[in-house]
């Protein structure tokens, strides 16, 4: 099987086939990252260039990781250190890139759109690590492989989403794909974080009681309050936010079910999660940052090989 699409723009453009498609892939590369050699040479001769215009630590990271995994060749472009301080386009400088013979471009922008508008005017494959508020389409992907990998299943789960959804591009992507694969699906938070168009767009429920969200679901993926996103206060403080809508081990003992608890990072400890439950034997966070490494070398190599 081969992928439906050259590009990894976002969940809303991959079928169910492609979804299943990218995880079986993932399953395979984290066997081979259980080896004492790691590395294949299955991108051996293509060239990756990293493009980042905002900051990043595990995705990356991650991305870089999976790229020399799979032997290709890597370049990293910062923002800050690059023409684009002088004034220079985005589209000049991915075509400058270009000039070099890069074959695939990971990217991660403030804007909305813009790896769907590189797309548009690019031969090179592109995978999108995050734009605007928008979507990140293989956070999702790893979500989703590691609710899998420790329930063992997708089809029937119930998922609540948790925090702050309106500005969360990690929150879109994962409604996108666990509807797609059959999960139930529960956003939770503030009201004042949660669009009023969700339930009949999205086809997902909403719920403004995190406790009530707990008590339903078989997997709780809290999401960090987006302060820099926000362009003006939708609570009173980050203490009362805590207090209504973070997670800490008592409420978590009061449900009198075991439920998985996920994070994509970064935390904000004593906020959304409590450290006791962050670290704690319900959370698999680590988990999803291991996996992150064999899901990006599934996209990319099912990417750079959809041709062959």
């Amino acid at each position: 099987m081969k992928l439906s699409t050259q590009h990894l723009l976002g969940i809303k453009n991959l079928t169910r086939e492609d979804i299943s498609l990218i995880l079986s892939t993932a399953q395979d590369f984290k066997d081979v990252l259980q080896r004492p050699v790691k590395k294949v040479p299955s991108l051996r001769d293509i060239t990756i260039v990293n493009l980042f215009f905002e900051n990043s630590t595990r995705t990356r990271m991650s991305f870089e990781l999976a790229e020399r995994r799979l032997s290709a060749d890597v370049l990293n472009f910062t923002a800050s250190a690059s023409s684009v301080a002088k004034g220079e386009t985005l589209l000049d400088t991915v075509n400058n890139i270009l000039s070099m013979k890069v074959d695939m471009v990971v990217m991660r922008h403030s804007a909305s759109g813009a790896p769907h508008f590189l797309a548009k005017h690019i031969p090179a494959a592109i995978v999108n690590a995050g734009d605007g508020i928008n979507e990140h389409p293989t956070q999702a992907l790893l979500d989703a492989f590691s609710m899998k990998e420790k329930t063992g299943r997708l089809e029937g789960l119930k998922v609540a989403i948790i925090g702050d959804i309106m500005h969360s591009r990690v929150a879109l992507s994962n409604i996108y794909l666990l509807t797609k694969m059959g999960v139930e699906v529960t956003v939770a938070g503030p009201p004042t974080l949660i669009p009023k168009y969700l339930t009949d767009a999205l086809d997902v429920r909403v719920e403004y009681n995190v406790k009530k969200a707990l008590q339903w679901c078989d997997v709780a993926n809290v999401l960090r309050i987006q302060l820099e996103r926000q362009s003006q206060p939708l609570f009173s403080s980050l203490r009362e936010y805590s207090l209504a809508y973070g997670i800490n081990r008592r409420m978590l003992e009061s449900l009198n079910k075991e439920i998985v608890i996920m994070h994509p990072g970064p935390i904000n400890r004593g906020v959304e999660l409590d450290s006791d439950v962050a670290d704690g034997p319900s959370s698999i966070i680590l988990n999803q940052v291991e996996n992150g490494v064999a899901v990006r070398m599934a996209a990319l190599y099912l990417l750079a090989n959809r041709e062959n």
